[in-house]
């Protein structure tokens, strides 16, 4: 969970989320995990977007690099990411973003 720049709200919560194995991405596992936060957390946690990958940027010590994914979700240069265990969850997370923005905008 990452924030993303917002003119009116000043942030949104971004959330990228691994489903279960056996779990598929959808519509309605998206509004489960909306309902579970607002459930546990209340409505200021509802996140503005769930993006569904199936790895997340971590360093090599397991820690998620949250600067990569705030830099995805708010458009930004992505920067330094030499510390990454595997660069290639990075080129998803992007391309997960993108497809998602551009069913959006049609």
């Amino acid at each position: 969970m990452v924030s993303q720049p917002d003119p009116v709200k000043g942030e949104n919560i971004i959330v990228f989320a691994i489903p279960t194995e056996g779990v598929l991405p959808s519509v309605s596992l998206k509004k489960e995990l909306t309902d579970h936060m607002r459930r546990m957390v209340g409505p200021i946690a509802t996140p503005h977007e769930i993006y569904f990958v199936s790895k997340l940027p971590k360093t090599r010590s397991g820690k998620i690099m949250r600067r990569v994914l705030r830099a995805i979700a708010g458009n930004l240069p992505i920067g330094d990411v030499t510390t990454l265990e595997d660069e290639t969850s990075v080129e998803e997370i992007i391309k997960s973003y993108q497809e998602l923005n551009k069913a959006e905008d049609k």
